[in-house]
């Protein structure tokens, strides 16, 4: 019961600075922009807090189940071999705009400081579909230290499909797809991309269903990519992508060969992660946690994969966990989690923020420094309104300050996940636009979305 007095003392502490902060705010001719500024999300959540009890890392706990490697090669033969990533590549039909070709909304959601030095928009009907939301992003700079998958350059965005704003004709078979923008970058000027829809393999090897699943994480790392499911990390090998044969609405098994719901590439799960401690829970920072963001950590020995919990947005003030676990180095077991001899994965390092609505984490360690720098992308309290992007430590917390009022609201509008590439010391991130679950306006629109990567030395430069 210790670490429950202490999450009560912590709370009290909140609410008799929220208390003294009220009243001085009401004797200040400031007290407006001051308050603007915090539904901003401008409002500095402090230090991190380190969670060392194993009362309170138990319910981060996961359980490896990775599928029978004879139903993937059975389902890899029946479908015609394997496609490798350069072959969906060379089918991308879905090119990119640069900056230059974005319009006012895209351009508007791009970050206020520092600048992007690189921004790409989607295509026409992936820019505006209220039917899909872009949750995610890494790359082939999480992949290997060369920053290439053989001979190219990779970025990976993962897109669920939005049930609440698809609106009441969607039919049913869509409902929750998960697919994945597999998009060229070799050439900076000229993006493409082809998409991949995620699905789960038959236990019999003969078929596939279609994986359903909030991809608001994803990890590119060797040759496997970790997805976020809500109570679980579901794991796909990028050298298992398959063709679909026959193009219907079905997903799976159909006469004549295997259909993909009109895609015709699919990557099949060959395992999961799940939480030990039940179903999540969003109630507390006590229960199982829901997954929220993923990022890899190449500065860790080992490497590790970095994660952080989801909570429903409306400004709660419950801090939210930061965690890593790390992956394996024994051979054979390449991209996948380091697990003890019951195949239990454990968090190796825990934290608590006070930065409420996490849409994105990232850990790194600087040259020189002993500790790593945790960055967090808060989400703002009030649709419409530029993120903030926090550099978090045990001793405190910076953000860039981007006008007059002292406004911390600098990062990018409704952005969600973090990757760093390490070769270009670039932070990619995406936005996922309009449509998001505080939006309740019900008009379906699903504009200012846009990729773009920012050096993480000008987001250091602008804190400082």
């Amino acid at each position: 019961m210790k670490h429950r007095g202490r999450h009560r003392r912590r709370r009290r502490g909140r609410a008799l600075r929220a208390t003294l902060a009220g009243t001085a705010l009401a004797l200040t001719a400031a007290a407006t922009l001051i308050s603007t500024s915090q539904a901003a999300g401008g409002d500095n959540p402090g230090g991190l807090t380190r969670v060392t009890t194993a009362a309170e890392t138990a319910g981060l706990r996961l359980h490896e189940n990775l599928t029978d490697r004879r139903t993937l090669d059975s389902l890899t033969h029946a479908m015609g071999g394997r496609v490798g990533v350069h072959d969906v590549l060379q089918a991308a039909d879905h090119p990119m705009r640069d900056r230059s070709a974005c319009d006012a909304a895209e351009t508007a959601a791009l970050p206020v400081k520092p600048a992007a030095t690189r921004a790409y928009c989607w295509d026409n009907g992936d820019a505006t579909t209220p039917q899909w939301r872009p949750r995610s992003v890494t790359t082939s700079g999480d992949a290997y230290d060369d920053g290439r998958w053989g001979p190219d350059r990779v970025v990976l965005s993962g897109w669920t499909h939005d049930d609440r704003h698809a609106g009441r004709r969607s039919p049913a078979a869509d409902r929750s797809l998960a697919r994945v923008a597999f998009i060229d970058a070799n050439d900076p000027a000229r993006l493409a991309y082809r998409w991949v829809l995620l699905v789960a393999p038959s236990a019999d090897g003969k078929g596939f269903e279609a994986v359903r699943t909030r991809l608001s994480g994803m990890v590119w790392y060797q040759d496997k990519l970790i997805v976020t499911a809500r109570d679980s990390l579901l794991v796909f090998d990028l050298q298992r992508i398959l063709k679909a044969d026959v193009d219907s609405d079905a997903v799976g098994r159909v006469k004549g060969g295997y259909s993909a719901h009109g895609y015709q590439f699919v990557l099949p799960e060959i395992g999961s992660y799940r939480l030990t401690g039940g179903p999540c829970s969003t109630a507390d920072d006590r229960t199982v946690p829901c997954f929220s963001a993923l990022s890899l950590d190449r500065t860790s020995a080992p490497d590790s994969l970095v994660a952080s919990e989801w909570f429903p947005p409306g400004g709660t003030n419950r801090p939210a966990r930061l965690w890593r676990y790390a992956y394996s180095t024994v051979p054979g077991r390449t991209g996948l989690l380091a697990t003890d001899a019951h195949g239990d994965v454990r968090a190796t390092e825990t934290y608590e923020t006070d930065a409420a609505g996490v849409q994105g984490v990232l850990s790194h360690k600087r040259p020189g420094e002993a500790r790593p720098d945790w960055y967090v992308d808060r989400a703002p309290t009030v649709g419409g309104r530029h993120g903030t992007l926090w550099r978090q430590t045990a001793s405190g917390a910076k953000a860039t300050t981007c006008a007059a009022d002292e406004t911390h609201a600098c990062w990018g509008r409704h952005t969600t996940s973090l990757s760093y590439w390490q070769q270009t010391g670039e932070l990619w991130t995406l936005t996922e636009g309009a449509v998001g679950e505080d939006d309740d306006s019900g008009t379906g629109s699903a504009d200012g979305r846009v990729l773009y990567a920012v050096p993480l030395d000008s987001v250091d430069d602008a804190l400082e």
